[in-house]
């Protein structure tokens, strides 16, 4: 039977926009909004996992599950993992929704389960939405080359993540949404990370490199992330 757990990584020390998950929106911190959300998936367990007391008072303050993790993690996936030993989590699928996505769309993060519940056989998986013209040279959003053209509720293999394209034929906007199985997560820490994974800073090229395959999913949903504090003032308009 399988069995999944989102964790949603998130600390305080983004150097573009400091203490990002604890502002405001509405009235209610970034954090809040993003475990509200995936909680409204319905996933057998949401857990907050981050390297900041003031995150996990502000998780407990509202009934959540949250664990204290290290700080010296470089990627949401070594503090998902770091989690996953401690609260010896048996989940068959863990789910990494990030604590930046405050409009992460419950449906969404159900596509991304469902799909990892019905292929067995697959280690990761990810989502995409449409990518508009005044997005394709912007660095800030990922773009993610898929082998054929993505279609609603289809899910097809990734060929590369990139911040620039060339002449892709099909790509589209990389949503930061990943689910793993449990043991393909605990390969990924105990992977090197890889010279694409550093200079595009850019985690998931850690899977590729070392010949994982990733699958992709399209969404209508594109739920913006915070980096920056126009990112969070055209959220609180949209919100």
């Amino acid at each position: 039977m399988n069995k999944t757990a989102i964790i949603i990584p998130s600390h305080l020390g983004a150097k573009r926009l400091p203490n990002k998950p604890l502002l405001k929106i509405n009235n209610k911190t970034m954090i809040t909004h993003v475990w509200e959300r995936a909680v409204a998936s319905q996933v057998d367990d949401v857990i907050v996992a981050t390297a900041d007391e003031e995150i996990l008072n502000e998780i407990k303050k509202n009934g959540g599950d949250v664990i204290l993790t290290k700080k010296n993690h470089t990627t949401g996936s070594d503090r998902i993992y770091e989690a996953v030993e401690e609260l010896q989590l048996n989940h068959n699928i863990i789910i990494n929704v990030q604590g930046d996505m405050p409009m992460i769309n419950p449906e969404t993060i159900v596509l991304i389960n469902n799909f990892m519940i019905s292929n067995t056989n697959v280690s990761v998986s990810t989502v995409a939405s449409k990518i508009y013209k005044n997005e394709i040279n912007d660095r800030n959003i990922v773009k993610v080359i898929t082998e054929k053209n993505l279609a609603k509720y289809n899910f097809c293999q990734a060929l590369d993540f990139v911040r620039k394209t060339s002449n892709e034929k099909f790509f589209y906007h990389h949503i930061g949404l990943y689910a793993y199985r449990k043991n393909i997560l605990k390969d990924f820490v105990n992977m090197d990370k890889t010279k694409n994974e550093i200079s595009r800073s850019l985690e998931q090229m850690r899977f590729l490199d070392h010949k994982i395959k990733i699958f992709v999913g399209y969404t209508n949903d594109n739920p913006l992330s915070v980096d920056t504090i126009d990112d969070l003032e055209k959220i609180r308009k949209i919100m």
